[in-house]
């Protein structure tokens, strides 16, 4: 395994967060109970991730877990409650939809690092990334049914299109569990690699996709969600195609034919104006 300085973005308690040679990495920092999430992990992952999605040294996001036992375990039991897991504040949540949302959303490619067990919730959270690398030792399946839990977003329609219904009935229904070979054969992952390979293998398909377009990758990742995710998929590539529309001249031009200096010289003083008139009475 090559070695790398990974240097650290920001600090926080459940997770880390690394930048190295344009690729950020998140790794879920909680090995003594298999990188199970809490509400205050999942906060901490969608904080970085909107600072990846507003950094724009960062091309590609790596999500994995520490160690080498689990990429994610899910939901930590410990702190399931009535409505959801609690969190320090004593509010039950379940705010590792809005991380799934994020992930589906994020104008950048998004790659799972799986380095074990991938079960539950960090099932789910590998099926919504962008690419799924899996070392030989992961493990993949659900446990919803089996501890009161199920995912009917995400995890069940959008895993229905990978692998397709039979497939992901079988997953859910009886909650087996599969060989990262097993999920390669089932189109659920990308390519498997031995675990002392797993992030030089990453790292060069980040590297890969860094040579190319990254706004041509950003439009293709919203084309391919925009079919499945409804409305507000349609919209994302909608908001895309604006941004491109307003590289255009013709966007330009309309913004100058619009723009009327008299009237803006008149504006800004009348702002003055009202300015003074308010101090003044003050």
């Amino acid at each position: 395994m090559e070695t790398r300085e990974w240097k650290t973005i920001k600090e926080y308690q459940d997770i880390l967060f690394d930048f190295y040679n344009g690729i950020a990495k998140i790794t879920i920092n909680r090995p003594r109970y298999r990188n199970a999430f809490t509400p205050t992990t999942t906060s901490e992952i969608s904080d970085a991730l909107y600072y990846c999605r507003e950094c724009r040294d960062i091309n590609v996001v790596v999500l994995t877990g520490a160690g080498d036992k689990a990429f994610c375990s899910g939901g930590d039991m410990h702190v399931k409650g009535h409505g959801g897991y609690i969190g320090t504040d004593g509010v039950p949540r379940l705010n590792v939809l809005d991380v799934q949302k994020q992930i589906r959303s994020l104008p950048k490619p998004v790659i799972a690092m799986v380095n074990g067990y991938a079960i539950g919730g960090g099932h789910v959270l590998h099926v919504v990334c962008d690419l799924t690398i899996a070392s030989d030792n992961a493990i993949f399946g659900q446990t919803g049914p089996k501890v009161g839990s199920f995912d009917a977003g995400f995890g069940s329609s959008y895993l229905a299109r990978i692998v397709g219904q039979k497939k992901a009935r079988e997953i859910w229904f009886l909650c087996r569990q599969y060989s990262a070979q097993e999920a390669l054969e089932m189109g659920l992952v990308n390519t498997v690699v031995p675990f002392e390979r797993l992030e030089d293998e990453t790292v060069a398909w980040a590297e890969k996709m860094m040579e190319h377009s990254p706004l041509a990758l950003r439009m293709i990742k919203a084309g391919l969600n925009a079919e499945l995710d409804g409305q507000a998929g349609i919209q994302e590539l909608a908001g895309d195609a604006t941004m491109l529309y307003y590289m255009t001249e013709e966007a330009q031009e309309g913004g100058k034919a619009f723009y009327n200096p008299q009237i803006e010289m008149f504006a800004r003083f009348k702002m003055k104006s009202s300015f003074h008139k308010t101090k003044r009475i003050i």
